[in-house]
């Protein structure tokens, strides 16, 4: 699932691409919305809230999120009939919408919606304060972190009414970074003020990246992370074979179990 800083840079290139722009044709392609058309209109702002997308037009929102597969494209408009250059299949198109040099089309979204403005509390409210947003609270973060002291930092980390924008890549590099495994408890965090300032960091510094890295080495292949997808490699600070497993959240039954990788030597753990 993207992080983030992935979401925070698509919405700053959707930003830049239908900011102030009017809409030429608008094709929304789920069924609940299928005849919600925003053609004429012109699209006031894009912003992005944790790892949701918000596109603010002509008083309503088109909310998206990019759940596993999604992703918004950019491509020149076309002069007429589908573009051939599309670089996903054509099915897999949830949105487009059109201006009159760009169009933007959202390819296999998780989620598709189109709410008033007056109703953005019901699709984003319950988000703790956003890493990249204008509002980022570090003190709220931590009173939502420590209203749960002995969930698994693993998973509250990843819990979005915590802390918006952390993906299964910072969940794993920010534990190794802390020294302590993703299972132990958010009380056994020794110093969670320091792992919620270097979580900001962390995301600030690669949100204008295309390739993020979380080491301060080149943000390519394994010199790019500490531990994330590096299961029997030797960890980069004690050599130690990087070890691999899944974690499941009771708190949330139907989602899947998530990779979790760390190092035996530096983490401490259960």
């Amino acid at each position: 699932m993207p992080e983030g800083d992935t979401v925070w840079r698509a919405a700053k290139d959707l930003r830049t691409a239908l900011a102030g722009q009017r809409l030429l044709a608008c094709d929304l392609r789920v069924p609940a919305f299928a005849t919600v058309d925003f053609t004429g209109s012109v699209v006031q702002s894009v912003q992005s809230c944790g790892k949701h997308l918000l596109m603010f037009v002509d008083g309503h929102v088109i909310h998206s999120h990019l759940s596993m597969e999604g992703r918004w494209d950019l491509y020149p408009a076309p002069a007429s009939g589908p573009p051939p250059h599309w670089r996903r299949p054509a099915h897999t198109a949830r949105a487009v919408l059109r201006t009159g040099d760009v169009e933007a089309v959202g390819f296999s979204l998780g989620l598709l919606e189109v709410l008033p403005e007056t109703g953005l509390s019901n699709a984003v409210g319950h988000l703790g304060p956003d890493l990249l947003g204008p509002g980022w609270d570090a003190d709220q973060a931590l009173r939502r972190l420590l209203a749960e002291p002995e969930r698994a930092i693993g998973l509250a980390l990843l819990d979005q009414r915590n802390l918006a924008g952390i993906g299964n890549i910072y969940r794993n590099e920010l534990c190794f970074l802390s020294r302590v495994h993703p299972a132990a408890t958010v009380a056994e965090v020794q110093d969670l003020p320091r792992m919620v300032e270097l979580a900001k960091r962390l995301l600030e510094v690669n949100k204008n990246r295309s390739q993020r890295s979380t080491t301060g080495g080149p943000a390519r292949g394994e010199a790019a992370s500490w531990v994330y997808g590096l299961a029997g490699k030797p960890c980069k600070r004690c050599g130690a074979l990087i070890r691999h497993a899944t974690m499941a959240d009771p708190a949330f039954p139907s989602w899947a179990a998530r990779d979790i990788y760390w190092c035996p030597r530096c983490q401490v753990g259960p």
